[in-house]
């Protein structure tokens, strides 16, 4: 019974199935080798491509980073830049259920608020920590930074500064002015037993 059930089963290949019995393998061409020359004997020119694979001479790394760029100079003795539109003022320490309303009552005081910028946590809705808030005059801002500096915001201290201040005034750091020796630290002392 087990012969008349194979007998019966009709297997039709599909398409996909077959190989492509119609083309003999002399008329195929067989893949070209690729040419391989080692750079050791010498060959033809190594050809590359991305940024670190430029022409020396047209472009070097060190002269195109040693432009002189524009720079803003403030005469001022605290260091403090202004921004695009006013000057901006940090306010941390503040407490994480503080409002907006809260931040702007006490620093109204010192002048005209132009923005008032209280960011709060997505995860818990609660306030960062800090408040970025910018006058139009710096009058104004350092009016804010010497009065509330140190002050009391729903009981717990907040500390203000400046948001920009200029960089160092010389050009060169003093991490620039060290050995390359001082950047790692020293292995301890052998033990000897």
């Amino acid at each position: 019974m087990a012969t008349a059930d194979m007998d019966a089963v009709d297997f039709e290949p599909e398409e996909d199935d077959l190989l492509d019995e119609d083309v003999a393998m002399e008329d195929v061409e067989p893949a070209p080798q690729p040419r391989v020359r080692s750079t050791i004997i010498g060959g033809a020119p190594k050809h590359t491509k991305g940024r670190g694979f430029r022409d020396e001479g047209s472009s070097d790394r060190s002269n195109r980073f040693a432009r002189d760029f524009d720079t803003i100079v403030s005469d001022d003795k605290d260091g403090a830049q202004k921004s695009i539109e006013g000057w901006i003022i940090l306010v941390t320490g503040v407490h994480e259920e503080a409002q907006e309303d809260d931040v702007h009552e006490m620093f109204a005081d010192a002048g005209v608020i132009k923005n008032l910028n209280l960011n709060l946590d997505r995860r818990t809705g609660f306030v960062k920590g800090y408040a970025l808030i910018e006058y139009e005059h710096k009058e104004e801002a350092q009016a804010a930074i010497s009065n509330f500096n140190g002050a009391e915001l729903l009981t717990q201290t907040i500390s203000v500064d400046w948001a920009f201040k200029s960089g160092p005034s010389s050009h060169q750091s003093s991490r620039s002015n060290r050995s390359r020796k001082s950047h790692r630290s020293r292995s301890p002392a052998r033990r000897r037993y």
